[in-house]
């Protein structure tokens, strides 16, 4: 990707395309209700000790026929207990799984998000344009597996990490940045949600953003903070990251754009010709004149 101002303008203004186009995504406070309640504190490192400022859940509301009948959302939830909680464990992947994994490509290459995607990458001279070595490429990019632990066995991917979540030797969480995932387990009380982070007035969140920096525990370990799109749809994240992952070489790029009214730092590491995590850090929100 190109440096400096152009190339993060342009991926705004590509960006923008595909919130325009995400009519998937879930309104807030209409199809979800959110209660962000308190300010996340200080947790030390390699601490799982997190003060709790928040004595309910993160949501208190999610329209679950939305989930059961948008394509998308349907075939992303059917994923999301495809595998280990830990890198340390080689992941077994079924035919049924595969097929699992085919059927969420196949129903979000359905999508206007990820047309426009597609033809932007074709354009860029980045993605092929047939449809099939396409949805090969987003294969590779999203649920080859790969030796993340450097044990020498396939554990994990990159759907895995950024979608469902992953412990490292037990101790710490990585990855988990997506919203569905997040409900799910904390509807089954695996998720303790602490708060919400923000470092001043700039950047602290309304119930209706669509971006939140959380703090939580999921199963007995806490994450300091984690960087999640609330209410957006599984296609979308898939093709935001997808267009920064091909738009660079760099082992990890990192850009500042603006999204509707969100200034956001969106991060991108690769691990080979795959996704190691990507995430966005809300920096501000209700930024309409910027």
């Amino acid at each position: 990707m190109a440096r400096g101002q152009n190339a993060s303008q342009e991926l705004s203004e590509v960006l923008n395309q595909l919130w325009s186009l995400d009519t998937n995504r879930l309104r807030p406070g209409t199809d979800y209700i959110i209660s962000l309640q308190g300010r996340a504190g200080y947790v030390a490192q390699g601490s799982n000790y997190a003060r709790d400022k928040a004595r309910a859940p993160l949501f208190s509301y999610v329209n679950e026929d939305k989930l059961k009948h948008i394509e998308t959302y349907a075939h992303f939830i059917n994923l999301l207990d495809n595998y280990e909680m830990s890198t340390a464990e080689s992941e077994t992947v079924t035919s049924e799984e595969l097929q699992e994994n085919r059927l969420f490509l196949d129903a979000i290459l359905e999508t206007d998000v990820m047309k426009f995607a597609h033809k932007y990458l074709m354009r860029k001279g980045q993605s092929p344009s047939d449809p099939g070595q396409f949805k090969r490429q987003l294969y590779d990019i999203w649920f080859r597996l790969y030796d993340r632990d450097r044990g020498g066995d396939q554990d994990s991917c990159g759907f895995e990490h950024v979608f469902v979540g992953e412990t490292k030797h037990g101790q710490e969480i990585m990855g988990l940045h997506n919203w569905v995932q997040f409900y799910l387990q904390e509807k089954h009380d695996h998720i303790d949600y602490k708060g919400y982070k923000a470092r001043d007035n700039k950047d602290t969140p309304d119930e209706d953003d669509h971006v939140l920096n959380l703090q939580f525990s999921w199963k007995g370990l806490v994450k300091p903070v984690g960087g999640t799109f609330i209410g957006v749809s599984p296609e979308f994240e898939v093709a935001l990251f997808t267009i920064i992952f091909l738009m660079s070489t760099e082992k990890m790029t990192s850009v500042v754009v603006k999204v509707d009214e969100y200034v956001l730092e969106l991060v991108v590491y690769r691990h080979g010709r795959s996704i190691g995590t990507s995430f966005p850090k809300l920096l501000s929100s209700n930024n309409r004149d910027l």
